[in-house]
């Protein structure tokens, strides 16, 4: 009995999600090409819900005037910056992964670091004049 209590306590690997697949998907897609320019940043962003929609559109025109050594370009399915084929940052709209809010997420390449620990993924729920500063001053940073 101690044996099928076990068993049965145990739950199945679950593996990936649909919406990790499906970005998997969608870099595997971009590493064949087509994935980089306005235009298809552009798309992508109409493609979005409302809300997302909105947010990624506003944060695309402020990198685009604010850091315009960046190329617009799509990382894992998500309207991303590079510079130098290096993603820098990158939108993920909160219908992506089903997450309560949409987030601005710094690669490993973005020069962010502050000591041991400081962050690299910030909550977006909308932008005001005070998170478009924090934002601008973020992408200097990054950009060293």
């Amino acid at each position: 009995m101690a044996k099928s209590a076990a068993k049965s306590a145990k739950k199945p690997a679950k593996g990936f999600t649909k919406e990790e697949r499906a970005a998997m998907r969608d870099r595997a897609a971009e590493a064949k090409g087509g994935a980089e320019g306005e235009a298809v940043v552009l798309a992508k962003l109409a493609s979005l819900l409302p809300p997302d929609r909105a947010l990624g559109e506003r944060l695309h025109a402020l990198i685009k005037a604010s850091a315009p050594a960046l190329t617009p370009r799509l990382w894992y399915g998500m309207p991303a910056y590079a510079r130098g084929g290096d993603t820098i940052c990158f939108f993920q709209p909160a219908q992506r992964f089903k997450t309560r809010y949409a987030t601005l997420g710094f690669s490993d390449k973005a020069k962010l670091d502050d000591g041991n620990l400081w962050p690299t993924y910030y909550a977006l729920k909308q932008l005001d004049a005070t998170a478009e500063a924090k934002i601008l001053a973020l992408l200097v940073k990054a950009l060293g």
